[in-house]
């Protein structure tokens, strides 16, 4: 890939300044201009990045020359209005995840791109971390035949305070929508359609009415299950199983960036083994953003991998899955 994109970036949080020193990891890629609500915040963002451009507000990034795509990494609650100031203005769109608050507004969004005929996904990074990608293969490839279960979950233990995104509701705080989604993408992931023709799920809930912990399970046709855990309250193991008819497939901790997979393979009562290491350097989010690119190179509307038709299916999952928990936002 010869050409050089220049990336803009809205919200200027820990995410964003990870996925700015990851950007510098590729060849391809230059932080061409960066937008916060303070105009001092984004200078001194812009300064130490490198980009020649800084803004006080989002409106005026989506009026800067030069753009080829916009990372979007403002809290949740804003990614809607966000994104769809970027379509609007014909810029391309990576946006974190969760996508939106709701289907309906993902849908919006993506009835939007479409519309304009301009790029958009959800920054799914997980999907494209070496490690992962490479157990996704194996279940396709069907290496540990017909897989009947999908375990997997993510904690991380966040002494309560008020203030912080994680646990204001106005920002659309909670565990589920935070972290439970990386459990609730992989069942998708590897289970793929239908879509799970029962979802049952429980949860506990802050002083700031946000969920603390949540377990949820898939149940789909066929004997197929998806058993899922997050949780703020504690640190758990963050790994994943993908269990099949002869073997498994294990994630080493952190699953959603591993860098070691194990697989198992059913020998009577013994099991053949075998690990595969994928080290990398950075945070992994240059992953998605090399992925992006090639997208636009090629010409294309939405990636393969994340296509925007998944988002929707995951909107919507996480739409049932906050029903039945009574999580409101």
């Amino acid at each position: 890939m010869s050409r050089v994109f220049s990336w803009g970036i809205i919200g200027l949080g820990k995410i964003a300044r990870k996925f700015a020193e990851d950007l510098q990891r590729l060849p391809n890629a230059r932080l061409h201009a960066v937008a916060s609500t303070s105009a001092d915040r984004a200078a001194a963002f812009a300064g130490e990045f490198g980009a020649a451009h800084a803004f006080g507000s989002y409106e005026e990034l989506a009026r800067c020359p030069g753009l080829d795509v916009v990372y979007i990494a403002t809290p949740h609650v804003l990614h809607y209005e966000n994104t769809m100031l970027c379509l609007e203005h014909n810029l391309p769109v990576l946006c974190e995840k969760p996508f939106a608050m709701s289907r309906q507004q993902a849908a919006h969004m993506v009835h939007t791109a479409r519309r304009h005929r301009v790029f958009l996904m959800e920054a799914l990074w997980t999907r494209f971390i070496p490690g992962v990608d490479y157990a996704l293969a194996l279940a396709e490839q069907n290496e540990i035949g017909r897989i009947h279960t999908v375990k997997s979950d993510f904690g991380f233990h966040m002494p309560f305070d008020p203030n912080s995104r994680v646990f204001n509701k106005a920002l659309g705080g909670g565990s589920l929508l935070d972290i439970g989604i990386y459990p609730a993408l992989l069942a998708l992931f590897v289970l793929g359609k239908p879509l799970p023709e029962d979802i049952q799920a429980a949860a506990t809930f802050t002083a700031t009415d946000v969920d603390e912990s949540c377990a949820f399970h898939f149940r789909y046709p066929d004997n197929r299950l998806a058993l899922c855990h997050s949780t703020i309250a504690a640190n758990t193991p963050v790994e994943a199983w993908l269990l099949g008819s002869e073997g498994s497939i294990y994630l080493h901790p952190r699953w959603h960036h591993t860098q070691k997979v194990r697989v198992s393979h059913y020998e009577g009562r013994t099991e053949h083994r075998y690990e595969k290491e994928f080290p990398y350097e950075g945070w992994g989010y240059h992953f998605e953003a090399a992925h992006v690119m090639e997208c636009l190179e090629a010409g294309l509307l939405e990636s393969d991998k994340i296509p925007l038709d998944f988002t929707l299916e995951l909107a919507e999952t996480l739409d049932t899955l906050r029903e039945l928990i009574g999580l409101e936002y």
